[in-house]
């Protein structure tokens, strides 16, 4: 049992202390730029820009392709179609053609 005010035998004791450090009172969780009202105030729907299954079905198939070729120019072109707002912040590294030349480098430096 919860003790409060009205129950003080209550095992269950219940301190409010506020908000820490970082906590929200709330959140948002609608991503979008029109949101919409329902019949409710406090919530809003989104109306989300988004390709129809056949489409994405297609693009999805070509994107695997791409990486099972480890293209990683058309990958990122693909990203950036498939994903509103993605936008990559640096140059394409691939790390695993990088780690094969040192690995080739060291054996032709210890051989």
């Amino acid at each position: 049992m919860v003790g409060d005010e009205a129950q003080p035998n209550g095992d269950i004791k219940i301190e409010v202390t506020g908000l820490r450090p970082g906590e929200k009172l709330y959140e948002e969780l609608l991503i979008g730029e029109n949101p919409q009202p329902t019949s409710h105030p406090p919530i809003m729907k989104a109306h989300e820009e988004f390709l129809a299954w056949p489409a994405l079905e297609e693009k999805l198939s070509a994107l695997h392709m791409a990486l099972n070729i480890n293209d990683v120019g058309i990958i990122r072109v693909m990203m950036k179609e498939l994903v509103a707002g993605y936008t990559p912040s640096d140059d394409i590294v691939d790390w695993v053609y990088l780690e094969q030349e040192a690995e080739a480098q060291a054996i032709d430096a210890g051989g």
